[in-house]
């Protein structure tokens, strides 16, 4: 099959960056062995950091970006997948090493993708994106505290980044799950919305600023950290025996300063998420439990369809911290 379709072009000829809507061919995808037709992607803080100028992540030009997709198979190699087939990618490096989602077409290697769930779909599962599986592999690792620890419930759970796209998602997911969630933000105008989506108390993030005991009270059973940085020394000391911190961002700097006190004398668990290396098994698992815990209405109020033109002017919003909620990206509106 050979076909013209829209695309977002990314390079860096002569050193000057550019992203433009070009035109290009399905003989120009090189990559994989499974031909989709892209219903929708979405624009995470990745993207934006890519799109702006490459962000020290794209070693390769021209390239197409976008971390993730959902659509429908138009070519396969492989037997696992058929012609029509609904199919959701997140991660592998597509987007980053491979070309991606913000395109009409896309072509990736079959170990790459799952099958859609029956009870999600293409425009569902992107409202969630990378960011709502990053909140679902976080909120099961919380919850693992109660399969690891013999039935020791837990109660507690604190948020981090909560009006941020894995925060607000995590406080969804772990309030079904039945704990009492408390979002820390700095953004006191959206306490309405957080409490909307399940928080029971909101913090403000000055709270987590400045030096920390090595051992503090312990006050949370369960952590999902999405900032990581200097805030994660008193999170550490703050969790109580056998609570796990389930750490999946760094917005708030790359480095912790900590001591083994809270490992050692309460055994707290620091959960490393890796939504981009999931293996296809816990891919299938989480997608599949997601619309038994996700309220769809509830996400798509703060999800904005954009257009390519949109997404070109939206990203820089996403990077000053001045786009709220979520973006899908709809490759043909």
């Amino acid at each position: 099959m050979s076909e013209k379709f829209k695309a977002i072009i990314i390079d860096n000829q002569n050193e000057k960056f550019s992203r433009d809507i070009k035109e290009i061919s399905t003989n120009e995808l090189k990559d994989g062995n499974v031909l989709v037709k892209v219903d929708y992607s979405s624009l995470n803080y990745k993207d934006a950091l890519i799109l702006n100028d490459g962000g020290k992540i794209i070693r390769k030009f021209p390239f197409v970006p976008g971390i993730d997709f959902t659509g429908s198979v138009v070519e396969s190699d492989d037997s696992k997948f058929q012609k029509d087939d609904k199919v959701i990618l997140t991660g592998f490096r597509v987007g980053e090493a491979y070309f991606g989602g913000f395109s009409q077409y896309a072509k990736v290697d079959s170990k790459f993708l799952i099958k859609m769930p029956k009870d999600l779909d293409s425009k569902k599962a992107m409202t969630l994106g990378t960011a709502g599986f990053t909140a679902l592999l976080c909120s099961f690792a919380v919850k693992a505290k109660e399969e690891l620890l013999l039935g020791e419930k837990v109660k507690d759970v604190l948020v981090t980044g909560a009006t941020g796209g894995v925060g607000s998602i995590a406080i969804m997911i772990l309030s079904k799950m039945g704990y009492d969630v408390h979002a820390v933000t700095g953004k006191k105008d959206k306490s309405d919305y957080l409490k909307d989506l399940g928080a029971k108390n909101i913090i403000d993030r000055k709270e987590f600023e400045g030096e920390s005991k090595l051992l503090e009270k312990g006050v949370w059973d369960g952590v999902v950290d999405t900032v990581g940085g200097s805030a994660l020394t008193k999170i550490f000391a703050q969790t109580k025996p056998g609570g796990i911190v389930a750490a999946c961002g760094n917005a708030g700097g790359n480095k912790i300063n900590t001591s083994v006190m809270p490992f050692i004398i309460r055994g707290v668990k620091l959960w490393g998420i890796d939504s981009s290396g999931s293996s296809i098994k816990r891919r299938e698992f989480v997608w599949g439990e997601a619309a038994k815990l996700i309220d769809f209405s509830k996400v798509q109020s703060f999800t904005k369809e954009l257009s390519f033109t949109e997404l070109l002017d939206t990203y820089p919003k996403l990077l000053k911290g001045e786009f709220f909620g979520r973006a899908i990206v709809n490759p043909n509106k």
